[in-house]
Parts: structure tokens; C-alpha cells; sequence
């Protein structure tokens, strides 16, 4: 007669089951990191595009992580921008230097998507597709700008500096190379932006003595002042003398002013750092 015990059986069973048990548990390094930390690591990937797309890659939690922390954006294809409003929310920098065709609706679009955190636009690379219209977007509904730069852009008129000067918070402006610009325009941005500390006015051939008055009077914290290849004299200078922050003024090419303005400008001036006490120079002077 035969018998079966099937008890052993059960006993390897319970002993498969008891060493399964005992295999450590392999834990995810990152579950264990506060979204701070992660930051962190995100910002030292700041300067590899790739790097930070392959970071966003790797899960779903990742690519939340990336989207809510990033804060600068420079796009090379505008029809792919819209799909950014909503995955990248808290955008404070925005370069369009890459993107010549930057029209009203965009500027528009733009200015309504992150209304509350753009701080820095970069549009110096557009072409003739947007006005005072959409700069007007910009001023009105980003109310945290603080910097723009309108570069190269020698269509724009006063009617754009006049929009431009609705952002009142605005810290940092380049106009250079707005050719068109008069005195008229950057009256407007110097009576409304007071809060300005930097202004870049190369190549703006319409502004005068009267424009350069108007900014030196009304924005007291100027620090850094382009006046280079604008037709100012000597006039102007009394008013810059006023400005008892100014650590930083250049006027290449400004032949209406001669080397006893400039003397008297740079004897006067406490706030200039010295040239050669200093890593960076004050004031550059190139007389062709």
C-alpha cells in the first residue's frame, strides 16, 4: 500500500514564503528626497537644456518637478509655445532672441499665461510683426516686469515707448538701436518708470539733450546709463550730475560733448567706481 505525505511539502512552502519575506525591499533614492532638494539638483542642470529634458523624462513625478520649478524659457519655434502656458505655469524670463516673427497675438497670449510671473522679456531678435499693440499687452497685464529689451527694433515709434511705460515696476530697459524714438517717447517712460536702474539708449538718433534730461530727472536710481552715438552736448550733463547712484555711463561717439564736459562730468560724479580700482569701467569714451 502506498502512502503520500504531503506535509513537506507545505513545510518548503512555508520556508519559500519565509525567505521571500526576508529579501530586502529595493527603495526608490528619490522618494526619499524633499521636493527642495530636487530643486536644488535642478538648478545645477540649468545650463544643459538636454540634460534637464532627460531629467523631466525619467517619471511622471520628475516631469511635474521640472515644469513647476522652471523659470526660464527660450523658445526657436512659436507654434510650439502655446503647449507651454499650462505646463510650464511659473515662466519669470522669456527670450524671443531666436524667434524673428513675434506678432500682437503672441505678445498677447503671452502676457495672459503668466501674467503673474513674467519679470524678463527678450525680444531684440523680432522683426516688424509687433506694435505698441501687444507691448502695450505686455505692460498692462504683466505688472511684475521689470526688464525688457527692445533691440534692433528701429520701426518702433513713441506710440511703443508710450505702451512701454505702462509698466511702472520696469528696473532694466534696452532701446538700442531704436531709431525712431524721440525725445516725446522717452518722456513718457521716464515720467511713468522711475523705478529704472538701467537704461541703454545706443543709437537712439532721435533722443536728445531734452530725452536724457527727462530720464536723469524723474529715474533717481540710475546706475547704469548707454548714451553712446546719441547727438547730446554738454547740456544734458548737468542732470546726469544729479544722479547719485550712477555707477556706470557710456558715451562712445558723442562728439557733441568735448573732454572738459567730460572732466568736469567725471570730477563731479562721487557714485562712478573707479576704472582701475574696480573690475568693471564706468565710463567709455571712443572719439572716430
Amino acid at each position: 500500500m502506498l502512502h503520500l505525505n504531503h506535509s513537506p511539502t507545505k513545510k518548503n512552502k512555508n520556508n519559500n514564503n519565509n525567505n521571500n519575506n526576508m529579501e530586502p525591499t529595493i527603495t526608490n533614492i528619490f522618494n526619499l528626497l524633499t521636493e527642495e532638494l530636487l530643486y536644488m539638483i535642478l538648478d545645477h542642470l540649468d545650463d544643459d537644456p538636454f540634460v534637464r529634458k532627460s531629467f523631466s523624462e525619467v517619471c511622471k513625478s520628475f516631469k511635474s518637478l521640472e515644469s513647476n520649478h522652471r523659470r526660464a524659457l527660450k523658445p526657436r519655434r512659436l507654434e510650439f509655445l502655446p503647449r507651454t502656458f499650462h505646463r510650464y505655469p511659473s515662466i519669470s524670463r522669456l527670450d524671443f532672441s531666436l524667434c524673428p516673427c513675434v506678432d500682437d497675438d503672441m505678445l498677447d497670449s503671452v502676457s495672459l499665461a503668466w501674467s503673474s510671473s513674467l519679470r524678463s522679456i527678450n525680444l531684440s531678435g523680432s522683426r516688424t510683426f509687433f506694435t505698441h499693440v501687444g507691448l502695450s499687452s505686455l505692460a498692462l497685464n504683466c505688472s511684475n516686469m521689470v526688464e525688457i529689451d527692445l533691440s534692433n527694433r528701429t520701426d518702433l515709434t513713441d506710440s511703443a515707448a508710450k505702451a512701454i511705460a505702462e509698466a511702472s515696476n520696469l528696473e532694466r530697459l534696452s532701446l538700442t538701436r531704436c531709431k525712431s524714438i524721440t525725445d516725446m517717447g522717452i518722456g513718457h517712460i521716464a515720467v511713468k518708470c522711475t523705478k529704472l536702474k538701467s537704461v541703454g539708449l545706443r543709437w537712439c538718433i532721435g533722443v536728445t539733450d531734452l530725452g536724457v534730461g527727462l530720464i536723469a530727472i524723474k529715474c533717481k536710481d540710475i546706475r547704469s546709463l548707454d548714451l553712446s552715438y546719441l547727438p547730446i552736448t554738454e547740456k544734458c550733463l548737468s542732470h546726469i550730475l544729479l544722479l547719485k547712484h550712477l555707477e556706470d555711463l557710456v558715451l562712445e561717439h558723442c562728439l557733441g560733448i568735448d573732454d572738459e564736459g567730460l572732466a568736469n562730468l567725471k570730477a563731479s560724479c562721487k557714485s562712478m567706481k573707479e576704472p582701475l580700482k574696480e573690475s568693471i569701467a564706468p565710463i567709455h569714451l571712443s572719439y572716430s
